[in-house]
């Protein structure tokens, strides 16, 4: 299959970078390599980026789409290991900026054998990482009837959590459950119907897919690595697609741009100084002609904030 990748919002996250020629930058996540590929035309000649991507296909498609610059270097690995790649580069500080385009992307959702989606029938799979041995089939097949309740409610925000997760373990007694066609009808079977936009599988789609992959978990963890190895200056551009990602993109960008975190009976600030400042306070959302050109970009929400201590 080709690899097919919409690149949201690429524009407004790599204006916010304010590229400039010798900086050093970070593209957390390559995808398809559209953003990438304008942070390398605005960082000519003497600017670095360094990509990160976990996707095979993703890797071999921006390789090729990339081959003809030279200041650009692609890691094949997670960008939770950000700060130990960066040192073995020799890169003490990123002194322009990271940009994180979070969650699937277009080519994950439409090439059927990954799983990801549950109108294309398929094992239950939905890794990020092609060779991580953790799948959707061990979350569905294995979890506990708790455990599911948790995840579907916590990452799914999915109302009706218990009856999706009681049913999926009634099925499992007779037999396992193998693709995300079988999952998809059971969770309609389980769920009363309801006048929705959105198909009642969605929210527990999601819900596996940030299990699988610990997603909320890593962007946090990164976000605060990456706190440590920004330049005073340097900025941070993020692109996140659901409300669990962008709450924890907003709290946390809020708390390191206060100037006190002291409790209210405390006589004596001994806080350290904000190391950030917000560039934008509400989130930055798509055109609506990118919304109209690629839909799924409705959901995207752009936060901006610039390293400043």
């Amino acid at each position: 299959m080709e690899f097919k990748h919409y690149t949201v919002m690429k524009y407004e996250a790599v204006d916010a970078l304010e590229c400039t020629n010798g900086k050093i930058y970070v593209d957390c996540t390559l995808g398809g390599g559209g953003h990438s590929e304008l942070i390398l035309k605005r960082i000519q000649p003497d600017g670095k980026l360094i990509a990160f991507d976990i996707d095979n296909d993703a890797i071999e498609a921006a390789s090729k789409r990339l081959k003809d610059y030279k200041n650009l270097t692609i890691v094949n690995n997670s960008y939770v290991d950000i700060k130990q790649t960066l040192a073995n580069l020799g890169i003490e500080k990123i002194t322009g900026g990271v940009l994180f385009d979070l969650g699937a992307s277009y080519h994950q959702f439409n090439k059927a054998e990954r799983g990801f989606s549950f109108s294309k029938e398929a094992p239950l799979d939905m890794r990020f990482n092609q060779d991580a041995d953790f799948s959707a089939y061990d979350v569905v097949n294995g979890y506990s009837e708790n455990d599911l309740v948790r995840i579907f409610s916590e990452y799914g925000e999915e109302r009706f959590s218990k009856r999706i997760a009681k049913k999926i373990v009634e099925q499992r007694k007779v037999k396992n459950i193998q693709t995300t066609t079988e999952l998809a009808d059971l969770i309609v079977n389980a769920t009363p119907r309801i006048k929705s936009s959105i198909h009642p599988a969605t929210r527990v789609f999601q819900a596996i897919r940030i299990e699988v992959n610990q997603e909320l978990t890593n962007v946090k963890n990164t976000l605060n690595d990456v706190l440590d190895l920004l330049d005073i200056g340097a900025i941070i551009s993020v692109i996140s697609f659901h409300s669990l990602e962008d709450r924890l993109v907003k709290n946390l960008f809020r708390y390191h741009s206060q100037k006190c975190h002291c409790e209210p009976n405390q006589m004596i600030c001994k806080c350290p100084p904000p190391k950030l400042e917000l560039v934008n306070k509400k989130p930055i959302i798509a055109s609506d002609e990118e919304i109209k050109e690629n839909p799924p970009s409705r959901s995207a929400k752009l936060r901006i904030a610039r390293c400043i201590n």
